[in-house]
C-alpha cells in the first residue's frame, strides 16, 4: 500500500518528501501525483515513458507463466538469499521517531510483483517498494501483496527513493543503476540480482532462434556495480515441462517479444510435442552495499 511506503519515497522534481493526501501524493513545493484507481502512482516525470517499457501483452504473458509456478524454484532461491543475507540490525530497526519497523525491500524493475511478494512472504516484518518503467506491469505489482507498495519510474533516472531508506535493494532481470542502488541502500545493505545463465531456455533458444544469454554477463554485471562487494553467488538450476501454450507464453514475456514475429512464432511452436523439457538457469548475486557511497545532489 503506498500509504506504507510513502515515508520512503522522494519527489521526482525537487527531492523533497512526499505526503499522501486526497488520492495523491504531494511534496512541500506543490508538486502533485494522483494515484490511480488500481493503487499506484507514476512517478514519471516527463511526457511518454521509454519505449523499452513492458506492453500489455508482454506484462499478461509473464503474469500467467509465473502464476503456472514455473519460476517458483527461483522464487524460493532469491527469497531463501534475502533471508540469509537481510542485514541483521535492519529487522527491529526504529525511525527518528522510534518506532518498529522491519526491513525496507526496494524491488527495481519488479514486473507484476512476483519475486517481490516471494520476498516479503518469508519476512514478515518487511515492507516492499515495488517499481517499473511498465504502468502496465505496475497496475498489477500494486495488488500483488499488501505490504507492498508500487509507482511507476525509470531505473536509469535518479529514483525517487529517499537516501540510505533500504535494507535490501532485489534487481531480477531488469537493468541496474549501480549509483543509485547505492545512494538509496543503507550501511550495510544487499543488492540481491538474479540474471539468466548461459544454458537457460535450453533448448528453445535454439529451436526458435531467441536471443541468448552472452559469454559477457557476468563481467558486465560486476562492471555496473563498481565498488559493490560481492558476498555471495549462488546457481539455480531447474527443468520444467512446458505446454505449447506455456512455451509461448515464457518467449512473449522476455525480450525475444521485441524481436519475434507472433505468427512465425505459433508456427515454429506447432511443431513442437504436447510436452517439452525446458531448463531454467539463473545465478543469483549478493552484493554489500559500498562503504562510502554519497547521496546524489
Amino acid at each position: 500500500m503506498l500509504a506504507d511506503i510513502v515515508d520512503y519515497l522522494a519527489c521526482p522534481v525537487c527531492r523533497d518528501g512526499l505526503r499522501l493526501t486526497d488520492g495523491s501524493l504531494r511534496c512541500g513545493q506543490g508538486h502533485g501525483f494522483d494515484v490511480a484507481r488500481q493503487g499506484y502512482v507514476s512517478l514519471l516525470t516527463g511526457s511518454q515513458a521509454p519505449g523499452t517499457a513492458d506492453s500489455p501483452a508482454m506484462v499478461a504473458a509473464r503474469a500467467d507463466f509465473l502464476a503456472a509456478g514455473h519460476y517458483a524454484p527461483l522464487a524460493d532461491a532469491l527469497a531463501k538469499a534475502v533471508q540469509d543475507h537481510c542485514p541483521p540490525a535492519a529487522t527491529g530497526a526504529g525511525g527518528a521517531d522510534g518506532e518498529h519497523r522491519g526491513p525496507v525491500v526496494v524491488d527495481a524493475g519488479a514486473g507484476t510483483g512476483y519475486y517481490g511478494a516471494a520476498v516479503l512472504d518469508a519476512l514478515p516484518e518487511a515492507t516492499g517498494l515495488a517499481f517499473d518503467i511498465s504502468k502496465h506491469a505496475v497496475k498489477r505489482a500494486a495488488r500483488a501483496h499488501p505490504r507492498m507498495g508500487a509507482f511507476v519510474a525509470d531505473v536509469w533516472r535518479p529514483l525517487p527513493i529517499g537516501d540510505a531508506v533500504a535494507d535490501v535493494v532485489m534487481d531480477v532481470f531488469a537493468p541496474r543503476n549501480g549509483p543509485e542502488f547505492a545512494r538509496i541502500l543503507r550501511p550495510g545493505g544487499r543488492l540481491v540480482v538474479v540474471t539468466p545463465a548461459k544454458e537457460h531456455l535450453s533448448p528453445l533458444v535454439e529451436e526458435l532462434d531467441l536471443l541468448s544469454v552472452d559469454e559477457a554477463k557476468e563481467h558486465r554485471v560486476a562492471e555496473s556495480l563498481r565498488g559493490f562487494g560481492e558476498v555471495d553467488t549462488r546457481a539455480v538450476r531447474f527443468e520444467m515441462p512446458l505446454s505449447r501454450a506455456d512455451v509461448a507464453k515464457v518467449v512473449k514475456m522476455g525480450p525475444s517479444a521485441w524481436h519475434k514475429d507472433s505468427d512465425t512464432l505459433h508456427h515454429q511452436i506447432q511443431k513442437f510435442p504436447e510436452w517439452t523439457p525446458a531448463v531454467a538457469s539463473f545465478r543469483l548475486f549478493i552484493f554489500e552495499s559500498p562503504a562510502e557511497s554519497r547521496p546524489s545532489s
